[in-house]
């Protein structure tokens, strides 16, 4: 019996679900009972009824919803599938800011670990993180830890003073404007949408800005037959079974090695021991609960 099959039979018989970020490998999302992007999971793992959840992701994503959901079991196959752009933080420089700035907001992206998170005011994701800065009162506002993302937020948000976090995400980072232009070069009549974490001047060249849900939904509306899509290759994966009638094509090829850290034997040995169990401090996770909260309250974008 192949890996696979061990998993899905397992899975079958247990108190569990999986579920998996869109830019895990295609056999582990062909396993995952639910797909999402960093919200949607988000939403997904608070409305599940089962004690144990198979996290298919990287550290924050499992940190968060283990803050959100205290009792249930959310394990991550691989402790070291970690986010490179969440460890920008610096906690104590954090701080020092908070304590020279006493009336600014503090927002943070959902990439971040959970003791950022506890020191914000509010959380975000790409599909939402402009609706949440609007939201706030706050006329100074700090966004961390993505540079880009950040500079996306202050294209519309004109009536506040925004400072930006010197963080990035190195797999759409790599996305430049000559790979893009390249790619647009060769396939003149596609469509071209890309993340939000992408440096400005990709965003420039981009017919839309989307979250990787918003990416998926795009495909699903647009009249286009091929689209250029800038962010993580797997996203191809899903793309590819959900919308079949089209061809997409991934600029410099840009993979989240941590993210490939989740491989489907990980998966099967936490089926069988339920473990490891992703843990935050308590005192952490009371101070980090709130901004969690206020971001799924608000929604997406």
């Amino acid at each position: 019996m192949s890996t696979k099959e061990q998993i899905e039979e397992l899975k079958n018989a247990e108190d569990l679900l999986i579920v998996a970020h869109n830019y895990q490998i295609g056999d582990i999302q062909d396993l995952a009972d639910f797909i999402g992007d960093s919200f949607g999971l988000a939403q997904k793992v608070n409305e599940l009824d089962v004690t144990n959840i198979i996290f298919c992701g990287v550290d924050f994503m499992a940190e968060s919803a283990a803050i959100l959901n205290p009792e249930k079991r959310i394990i991550l196959p691989d402790l070291t599938a970690e986010c490179p752009m969440a460890a920008m933080v610096d906690i104590d420089e954090l701080r020092g800011y908070k304590e020279k700035n006493p009336k600014t907001a503090v927002v943070s992206y959902v990439n971040t670990n959970a003791e950022t998170k506890a020191e914000s005011d509010v959380c975000c994701t790409s599909s939402n993180a402009v609706k949440v800065v609007k939201s706030l009162d706050n006329q100074k506002v700090l966004f961390l830890p993505d540079k880009n993302l950040g500079h996306y937020i202050k294209r519309f948000v004109h009536d506040k003073e925004v400072d930006v976090w010197d963080g990035f995400c190195a797999t759409h980072d790599k996305i430049l404007p000559d790979d893009l232009r390249r790619s647009m070069e060769e396939h003149p009549d596609a469509e071209v949408v890309v993340h939000p974490e992408c440096r400005p001047e990709v965003v420039d060249m981009a017919d839309y800005v989307e979250s990787t849900a918003g990416i998926l939904e795009r495909a699903k509306r647009t009249k286009a037959d091929e689209m250029i899509i800038g962010t993580e290759k797997e996203m191809g994966y899903r793309l590819k079974k959900e919308v079949p009638d089209k061809k997409y094509y991934f600029p410099a090829d840009p993979t989240c090695t941590n993210m490939k850290k989740i491989t489907l034997e990980s998966v099967l040995e936490s089926i069988k021991t339920k473990e490891p169990v992703v843990g935050v401090d308590e005192e952490v996770a009371g101070k980090a609960v709130e901004p969690l909260r206020r971001m799924v309250e608000i929604g997406r974008g």
